[in-house]
């Protein structure tokens, strides 16, 4: 039976004589759908000759002006396949084997390429390919919507066509007139583009080819060729050292262009009872000082008296009886030398080719297995004396062509005025850039190149080790290759792949696959030669070394892990990377010590919201000044300051990364140490983007816990290693045993963990930015770190000991006596000491097992998932922050604004370009919601998947994180405990192993593995 109910929506739908009523039937929307806003009115519709597109627009706005209505979301354009293409599968990453060489970093590397788009770095593990932050970020630099878009001649846009008959016709003109032509380029290590250059050679004659490196290794060349006939530098296998002494060399960082921290680590972690011993010499905290087992400061000055007399110890076996810190040092470290023996090995950085031989002729006394004279290393090659050969031919008018590749000698060179003046007196000057930089707007042709990943190429990295780099993309822009503009030039007509592939054919693959070789990225040929030993006057380089007098103030500059030499200066992952040292981004100062900061008058404060403000000097080294914000550096040698190269760009840079001050001016002889230093305060303030302000431990023992090698090998775990205890029925048990919740069976499938060792780690920050690319984090910029809202997953905490080394800091933290004498014990482990321990501790969510984090959520955003993760549903976020209360590790992140399409945060996810870099498998986070670490929940599903296709079982030490694939130490190794097999599984049985704050019962995930230093002198 019918119903005869009468159903309404307003009360006004009960008067049948409403004219409301019936406006309403006839029209859905109160107000009429703009659609001459859309697409303009009536007249300019009809007389316009629309499109079939424009046509299924208009047509089709009803709905979409209704869908719009009705939700205020932002609309997502989704543009499918017509027809697919073969090599793609949406949804399912391709990789591919290339090698990234851009003259500063060479590293053979993986790329991940979703839908065409390329959006990871990661290391080439078959080839033994390891990554550091810059490499790790390239990625985000193919998608700089600031890139030279195309070929311009005196900075207006010129077809390639016209360019190549205009360049040419005036290399022809050069030709005629007798005049030379030089190829200015950085690093090359590339033998086709060498051919190539050849082949220039032989087409217009008179051809020189000049090398330049921004930051000059050259001293070290000219020392390996005086002695060993060839103009390379040696490689270094720390892994086989037991004893390393560095004096200036900060080989974690990009000394000789770096790569050396993974055989290091694997000599720094404690097998069979067995670490190596690591002394540094230096006068800035670096890297490699922060990780060594004893650590002196010494002026830059001091440097070369401490190697003489380690020279004189060690190979004469003269050594002087002064007491001096130093001198007591230097005999003590000879000592562990000569009772090493071929395990040993002597590094330095000092720029003085005497200095290099020095050490050259120390390995070669003790017969060092460490270094590698015969496998040598191609990353830096440039000439110092040729370029300023270079550049006073410029300037006297003997250069015909100037043809500038892979470097910016407007913005790098100290003498860039002079590099200026003879640019003007050369007939043709043509720059290959990928970037509008200083250069580009400088010469006559600034002719655009394609980022490495749209590139083909070949490196020969290490001498017998070839690697092939290969486009994963197609050119964004209007770009073509310094190779295939030389081969244009030079009238051939065949292509840089063609090329390149014949010449790998018949120079190197010996009868071999070139597809292979293409797929693996690599490919290696036996090195076998006879190493003969020129001799050198190492005395009369002692005797030269030792005429470098000191000064009251001396300049050590240096490059960060984070912009290197500063050519990816535009790159916002790499602006906002904190220091590591310093944990202060977007920003390059002076370091000084505490002494001379105060004797100078300068102090360093926090602000009202716990900013971190400083005071301003000027600066004038070699008559050239500047003014510069000081940062107090524990660790800095008094006398000495600090200052990073890489900033202080303005052409082809946003507004935002227009950062610090240019300290290549300081650069004089490419030498980093500079003597003729002269400060004075200056007035006004600088404010510091810092992101961590607490310094020490403060006696906190249960954070980071340390060990002497003495005990770890002698003295049981328990004593040194200690698990926290608690009351129970009062008495004291151990924490780990006592539980307020009820556990649950954790035995059944996949249950992850991730091991961070605290001795292999050296705090390089090459997982931070991996985690950045893999997991869409946002770039905040300098305003809002201010504020403390970085938006990083992962942090890698630095702390320093108050007392000589950490283990003092908790017997001082112990003896404070009373609430008066805590509180004033406490506020003195808040300042460290002069030459600080040092210590990295990475910190994510450490994804508790009972974590406190999901009680206190309320609507149930957080929760834990069966396999061990702590996972966040986005959408029910609704921002309360409870979570990030309840946290105790701090590693929960609050997006405060809309980070993407806000005109606020001028970075990738703010223009279509940089949005291509985005990874479709994690959700871009909006305002209001809170974010953390997943644990690469889409890289460990992904990896079950795949398994699952294939029809067998995860296999062992399968499952990875974007920061454990990153780290080339192997100090963060992540997989499966229920998997006996996976390496994780017996890392957290380890008598090393413990939990992060373990006495509050969260039972983490996470586990960590006690320092180990190994203290014990000759």
């Amino acid at each position: 039976m019918a119903s005869n109910k009468k159903y309404w929506k307003s009360v006004e739908e009960l008067n049948t004589k409403s004219s409301i009523v019936d406006t309403l039937k006839q029209n859905e929307f109160v107000e009429e759908i703009p659609t001459d806003e859309f697409l303009g009115d009536k007249k300019n519709l009809e007389a316009s000759s629309t499109t079939r597109r424009d046509f299924l627009k208009y047509v089709g706005f009803t709905t979409a002006a209704a869908s719009l209505a009705a939700c205020e979301g932002p609309v997502v354009k989704s543009i499918p396949y017509v027809i697919k293409p073969d090599d793609i599968i949406p949804g399912v990453a391709e990789y591919y084997a290339t090698t990234m060489a851009d003259g500063f970093d060479f590293a053979n590397v993986l790329v991940k390429v979703r839908e065409g788009r390329p959006i990871k770095i990661e290391p080439n593990k078959e080839a033994n390919g390891t990554t550091n932050a810059r490499v790790q970020a390239s990625v985000l630099s193919l998608y700089d919507s600031l890139r030279l878009k195309g070929p311009k001649a005196n900075g207006t846009e010129i077809s390639w066509a016209d360019a190549d008959q205009q360049i040419v016709s005036k290399l022809n003109e050069v030709k005629e007139a007798g005049l030379p032509i030089a190829v200015l380029t950085g690093t090359c290590a590339s033998p086709s583009t060498k051919k190539l250059v050849n082949k220039l050679n032989e087409t217009f004659g008179n051809v020189n080819h000049v090398v330049y490196d921004a930051v000059s290794e050259s001293a070290a060349l000219d020392a390996f060729e005086a002695m060993y006939g060839s103009r390379a530098l040696p490689d270094y296998n720390f892994e086989k050292a037991e004893v390393i002494v560095s004096i200036g060399a900060d080989f974690l960082g990009d000394w000789q262009g770096g790569g050396f921290d993974a055989s290091y680590a694997k000599s720094r972690v404690p097998k069979n009872g067995k670490m190596s011993r690591h002394i540094q010499f230096e006068s800035n905290m670096t890297l490699t000082g922060a990780n060594a087992d004893k650590r002196l400061m010494i002026k830059p000055s001091q440097q070369n008296l401490a190697l003489i007399k380690l020279y004189n110890a060690v190979v004469r076996g003269i050594s002087t009886r002064e007491a001096s810190p130093l001198n007591d040092a230097i005999l003590k470290a000879a000592a562990q030398i000569k009772a090493a023996g071929s395990k040993a090995v002597v590094v330095t950085g000092i720029q003085d080719k005497n200095a290099q031989l020095l050490t050259l002729a120390i390995n070669n006394a003790i017969n060092s297995e460490v270094i590698d004279v015969v496998a040598t290393k191609n990353v830096r090659k440039g000439n110092d004396a040729e370029v300023t050969q270079l550049i006073s031919d410029m300037n006297a008018g003997k250069i015909g062509a100037l043809i500038i590749n892979n470097a910016n000698p407007v913005y790098t060179l100290p003498n860039s005025s002079e590099f200026i003046e003879g640019l003007k007196k050369v007939k043709l000057s043509v720059a290959f850039s990928m970037q509008d930089n200083e250069t580009a707007k400088t010469v006559q042709y600034a002719l655009a190149t394609p980022h490495y990943l749209e590139s083909w190429g070949d490196v020969t990295i290490k001498k017998g080790h070839y690697s092939l780099m290969q486009p994963t993309i197609k050119p964004l822009f209007n770009t073509r290759q310094f190779q295939d503009s030389l081969l244009v030039w030079t009238g051939s007509t065949s292509s840089y792949y063609e090329f390149l592939k014949e010449s790998w054919k018949t120079d190197i693959l010996e009868g071999k696959s070139w597809n292979q070789a293409l797929h693996d990225g690599v490919f290696v040929t036996e090195t076998v030669e006879e190493v003969t030993i020129n001799e050198v006057d190492i005395n009369a380089a002692g005797t030269e070394l030792g005429k470098v007098k000191g000064t009251d103030f001396e300049l050590s500059l240096y490059t960060k892990t984070g912009l290197g030499d500063g050519q990816m200066a535009n790159n916002p992952w790499l602006q906002e990377l904190p220091d590591p040292i310093t944990r202060t981004s977007w920003d390059n100062y002076l370091t000084m010590s505490k002494a001379d900061a105060e004797s100078l008058g300068v102090i360093n404060h926090n602000v009202a919201n716990g900013a971190l403000n400083g005071s301003l000097v000027e600066i004038t080294v070699n008559g050239v000044s500047e003014v510069l914000p000081v940062l107090i550096q524990p660790g800095q040698a008094k006398g000495s300051i600090g200052l990073a190269l890489g900033y202080g760009r303005k052409e082809g840079l946003k507004e935002e990364m227009q950062t610090g001050k240019n300290a290549y001016q300081f650069y004089k002889g490419f030498n980093t140490y500079q003597s003729d230093v002269t400060l004075k305060l200056a007035e006004g303030e600088h404010e510091f983007a810092c992101v961590q302000l607490h310094n020490t431990l403060m006696g906190r023992g249960d954070i980071i816990k340390e060990a002497t090698l003495e005990d770890y090998n002698h003295i049981d775990a328990k004593e040194w290693n200690k698990v926290p205890v608690v009351s129970l029925d009062h008495n004291e048990v151990e924490a780990t045993t006592v539980d307020l919740w009820d556990s649950f069976d954790r035995s059944i499938g996949h249950h992850f963990n991730l091991s961070i060792d605290l001795n292999a780690c050296t705090g390089c920050g090459a997982c931070v930015i991996a985690c950045h690319a893999e997991n869409n984090v946002p770039v905040v910029g300098k305003d809002e770190i201010r504020k403390s809202r970085d938006m990083h997953w992962l942090r890698i905490d630095r702390y320093y000991s108050h007392e000589e080394d950490f283990a003092g800091d908790n017997e001082k933290k112990e003896a404070g006596k009373g609430v008066i004498g805590y509180k004033d014990t406490m506020a003195e482990l808040e300042d460290p000491s002069e030459n600080p321990s040092v210590a990295f501790q990475p910190v994510m969510c450490q994804h508790c097992n009972h974590a406190p984090c999901e009680t206190v959520c309320p609507v149930a955003a957080t929760s834990h998932g069966r396999q061990g993760q702590n996972q966040m549903a986005y959408n029910r976020c609704v921002g309360t922050r409870y979570c990030a209360n309840n946290c105790p590790y701090k590693v929960r992140r609050f997006n405060w604004f809309n980070y993407p399409n806000n005109s606020e945060f001028d970075y990738n996810m703010n223009d279509d370009l940089g949005k291509m870099v985005l990874n479709p498998d994690v959700t871009v986070r909006s305002r209001g919601v809170m974010e953390k670490c997943s644990m690469c929940i889409q890289m460990t599903q992904a990896t079950i998947l795949k398994a699952k296709k294939e029809g067998r079982p995860v296999n062992t030490n399968e499952f990875e994180t974007a920061c454990s694939n990153a780290c080339s130490t192997g100090a963060m190794v992540f997989g499966d405990v229920n998997n006996e097999e996976d390496s994780v599984t017996s890392l957290t049985k380890d008598k090393r192993a413990y939990h992060l704050l373990e006495h509050i019962g969260t039972k983490p995930n996470v586990v960590y593995h006690v320092k180990v230093r190994n203290t014990q002198e000759a």
